[in-house]
């Protein structure tokens, strides 16, 4: 079993660094602040339907990363434009990030603990 331990560890390591390079994780402010001041962006709640209709984030559109047809979804946003992305606590994101990189999007924004850290911080949602 100790063999196996450095190669785990070695491939956490890879993942965590390589996830840092395909998208840039934002708290709730620093969100905020680029959603509201930049034109024309791709805001994605990628929870489920029945979530988003809870609430959503102003001008989010809904693409259910558990749907099977989420690559194919992701397809029709425009890889050149950055994607700002959120989900209920930050799971999610984090792997809609990692999809969205391996289709070719190069700017990708997380937000960090998710709408659950937008309500927190008391920040609107559009129900």
């Amino acid at each position: 079993m100790k063999k196996f331990t450095p190669i785990v560890l070695i491939a956490l390591l890879y993942t965590q660094c390589n996830f840092a390079q395909q998208a840039n994780i934002l708290n709730v402010n620093e969100f905020e602040k680029k959603i509201f001041s930049e034109k024309n962006i791709q805001l994605i709640d990628v929870r489920t339907p029945e979530e988003y209709q809870q609430g959503h984030i102003k001008n989010a559109i809904n693409i259910n990363i558990y749907d099977a047809n989420f690559e194919k979804e992701i397809q029709k946003l425009d890889k050149s434009k950055p994607v700002y992305i959120y989900c209920r606590s930050g799971n999610r994101s984090r792997s809609a990030a990692q999809v969205l990189a391996k289709n070719g999007f190069k700017t990708i924004y997380d937000l960090q603990g998710g709408i659950g850290a937008w309500q927190n911080a008391n920040k609107s949602i559009v129900k």
